[in-house]
């Protein structure tokens, strides 16, 4: 694919609606034909995450999945700017229910970041190229955090 295709939905910041956007991920990727088999996860872990620490009450959050050329790109975007994850995702104890997502994201996609703005928007996105591909910047670390994340504040 040479040309940029965008998929943009806006669901309710509950756990429906985290489970919608791992279902419309899925789905929109197959009607698009693109092999990206752990692209739903890193939704639900996204989505998971803007319903889980980014939720206001009335506030809904955004799913875009952009694909151009070999990239996909998905962002999540919510409306506690003031929460944004750190750079790099810690385990939690292995006895802990919960705190994995994140550090799934970071494993599963090639890159990961966060761009906050306008007020009082946060975007977490993650980009991955076709199974098998390396990174289209292999070996990427954050030269202010140490970390694999890339963390753009107001872009």
């Amino acid at each position: 694919m040479n040309q940029e295709i965008t998929f943009i939905a806006t669901l309710p910041a509950t756990p429906h609606g985290a489970r919608s956007a791992r279902q419309l991920a899925a789905a929109q990727l197959a009607d698009w034909g693109l092999p990206f088999p752990d692209a739903a996860q890193v939704v639900a872990e996204l989505a998971a995450n803007a319903v889980t620490h980014g939720r206001l009450p009335g506030r809904r959050f955004r799913l875009a999945l952009t694909a151009a050329g070999a990239t996909l790109r998905i962002e999540v975007s919510d409306t506690r700017a003031e929460h944004v994850p750190p750079p790099s995702p810690e385990l939690p104890p292995t006895d802990a229910e919960s705190g994995r997502g994140l550090a799934l994201v970071a494993a599963l996609a090639d890159r990961w970041g966060v761009c906050v703005g306008p007020v009082p928007l946060k975007t977490v996105w993650a980009e991955m190229g076709p199974p098998g591909s390396d990174s289209p910047d292999p070996g990427f670390r954050d030269p202010v955090g140490g970390g694999s994340a890339t963390r753009n504040v107001n872009p």
